[in-house]
């Protein structure tokens, strides 16, 4: 059975439409130049939340110029299943390359193989300090007609890359009391030519995050995890500020549990981005803060019932709210690690190092919303303050 994706656009979506005119002189449909191109399709992935694995096994690509004609993209005979947890921090993988006609084409479809009635599950995940695999399974109402929308650009005489960023944090549903979990998949695409890069170095595990916000919500364009020995990390690709405008990034310095004392959460504003370069952020450095825990539950029609977690901070002194952290509940229960002081803010400048101003309104600092879902789309927030210890925030949901 095919399992067919389709993106989840942000306000700042509509700005996709100008990747045509960025990406080439000309935007003939495809087909109708004559020219001949080859399409890399290359595939990255985010920070997953409460996972240790995310596997997903792509049968093939296919890919139109108006939805009513495909073309396949084979899958590279070598490539079988995918962790998504190893495409991050700028790593990209191609699944595979075929000629098409010059020209613009408006959707791609990402088909992934079907599970199967038994293990080992094509596509399929573990959950943090696990060791057993779970199946994913695919909504029946998403097996048809959810896709990645464009446009996308081949150029004539040249490899043009589509790079397929699949969030797995966002595309992974925790199905309630009935312990499943749902793939309902967040997908978005960026040809490489109007894209570019950031790069820094911060604190060995920090959640590193590209994000375009004010004070209705936080959008995560782009988020990985810094290198784990060295602190380094790469945000790719980013859609150049041409096309998507400038971002902030946010590094949240990772936090387990309730700890004593950890690092505040910095932002840099207004971070440009160039197609085809790469924006240095230097070495970030870290200020220390006590970090409380945010701990509760999770209740769907009256059971402790699995549920997703969001956790965002917002700044009314900046009027912005920004995305900190995403968990997973264990047994309707969770706990979070947060800041209670903070965060620190700087602005984007080509003179290095970035200079920092920490946050003391007392409106902004230790306060954070934390919204639970469940997988019929039901959410609840709560206001928490951990600016002076622990909280608690408990949740009832109706299905």
């Amino acid at each position: 059975m095919k399992h067919e994706f389709r993106s989840i656009f942000s306000k700042w979506a509509w700005r996709a439409g100008l990747l045509c005119l960025l990406a080439m002189s000309g935007c003939s449909s495809g087909g109708s130049s004559g020219e001949v191109g080859t399409l890399n399709v290359l595939l990255t992935d985010a920070p997953a939340c409460g996972f240790d694995h995310v596997y997903v096994t792509v049968d093939h690509v296919e890919i139109s110029t108006d939805g009513g004609t495909w073309t396949t993209v084979p899958v590279k005979s070598t490539l079988s299943r995918i962790d998504l947890l190893t495409l991050r921090n700028g790593t990209l993988l191609s699944l595979g390359s075929v000629p098409l006609s010059a020209g613009t084409y408006q959707q791609v479809r990402l088909v992934l193989k079907d599970n199967g009635a038994s293990a080992p599950w094509a596509n399929a995940l573990v959950l943090t300090g696990s060791t057993s695999e779970l199946p994913l399974k695919t909504p029946s109402g998403q097996q048809s007609g959810y896709k990645i929308r464009g446009p996308f650009t081949v150029q004539a005489n040249t490899l043009s890359d589509l790079v397929l960023d699949f969030d797995a944090c966002q595309s992974i549903v925790a199905a309630g009391a009935s312990g499943q979990h749902l793939l309902k998949p967040v997908v978005t695409a960026t040809a490489q030519v109007v894209s570019g890069a950031i790069q820094g170095t911060a604190q060995p595990g920090a959640v590193v995050s590209a994000q375009q916000s004010d004070t209705s919500g936080a959008v995560v364009v782009k988020s990985t995890v810094a290198d784990a020995v060295t602190g380094v990390f790469t945000l790719s690709p980013v859609l150049s500020s041409d096309v998507g405008g400038t971002v902030d990034v946010v590094v949240v310095p990772a936090a387990s549990g309730a700890v004593p004392t950890g690092s505040m959460t910095s932002i840099i504003q207004a971070v440009p981005v160039t197609a085809g370069a790469t924006t240095q952020l230097g070495t970030l450095s870290a200020v220390t803060t006590p970090i409380y825990s945010v701990t509760g539950s999770v209740d769907v029609a009256g059971s402790a019932a699995q549920a997703n977690l969001r956790v965002t901070q917002t700044l009314t002194s900046q009027a912005k709210a920004y995305w900190v952290t995403s968990a997973l509940t264990s047994g309707g229960t969770y706990a979070v690690a947060l800041a209670a002081s903070g965060p620190r803010l700087g602005t984007y400048s080509t003179s290095l190092p970035i200079t920092f101003t920490t946050l003391t309104n007392p409106a902004d600092v230790g306060i954070y919303q934390v919204q639970a879902s469940d997988a019929a789309g039901t959410t609840s927030t709560q206001s928490v303050n951990v600016s002076a210890g622990s909280a608690t925030a408990n949740f009832s949901l109706s299905p």
